[in-house]
């Protein structure tokens, strides 16, 4: 089953760790983003908050691990290759999804050569990876059901039970019902609809 069908990891909540490799010290900052904009307002706090850092390097994944809808890197200024996507690497590792990683920089006195920088962006990246909380986001599926009234209570527990929405409901000759649930349970409730005779169709 793939990462789509499965569902994914992704961020609960923010976090920020703070390493250190020959005086250089990196803070990192790992969160939830679901679109662009909020991957670069992430980089903009991140370049409000540490004004004086000498780069503020990231990298997004938005969507599944597997199949994102956007994903990219920024060196900010560190030689190509060197800070972006190693961060980049350690986000593909983990197979986490709608995250967003920026790393600070405080420059140290000590030049890390291109070697050391890919090493301590990438282990900045890991260290706050191992300090944050993941949730899983189960992909859903939306429905249209067309019922007899006096089947309306069975299926509102049937949704209820099965970690369904009911987004809106209709009344005319029939009820009509827009729903949201998880996709793993949408063939039972196609068996469902077979053993009770109402008509459901998927809307996306």
């Amino acid at each position: 089953m793939n990462a789509i069908a499965s569902g994914y990891d992704y961020p609960c909540e923010w976090v920020e760790c703070t390493t250190e490799v020959k005086k250089s010290r990196f803070i990192t900052r790992l969160g939830p983003v679901y679109n662009k904009e909020q991957a670069m307002a992430a980089l903009d706090d991140a370049r409000r908050d540490h004004p004086e850092a000498r780069h503020h390097c990231s990298a997004y994944l938005i969507g599944a691990p597997h199949a994102a809808q956007l994903a990219a890197m920024d060196d900010d200024g560190e030689p190509a290759g060197t800070a972006g996507k190693p961060i980049f690497n350690v986000i593909s590792h983990k197979q986490v999804g709608d995250v967003a990683v920026v790393v600070i920089r405080y420059f140290g006195g000590i030049k890390l050569g291109a070697g050391g920088l890919v090493r301590a962006y990438a282990a900045a990246t890991q260290a706050a990876f191992q300090q944050a909380r993941f949730c899983r986001k189960t992909p859903q599926a939306s429905v249209e059901i067309n019922c007899d009234f006096a089947q309306e209570s069975a299926l509102r527990h049937w949704f209820l039970a099965h970690q369904g929405e009911l987004q809106t409901v209709a009344y005319g000759q029939q009820v009509r019902m827009q729903a949201v649930l998880p996709s793993q349970a949408l063939p039972a409730l196609k068996e469902r609809a077979r053993a009770l005779g109402f008509a459901i169709r998927v809307t996306d």
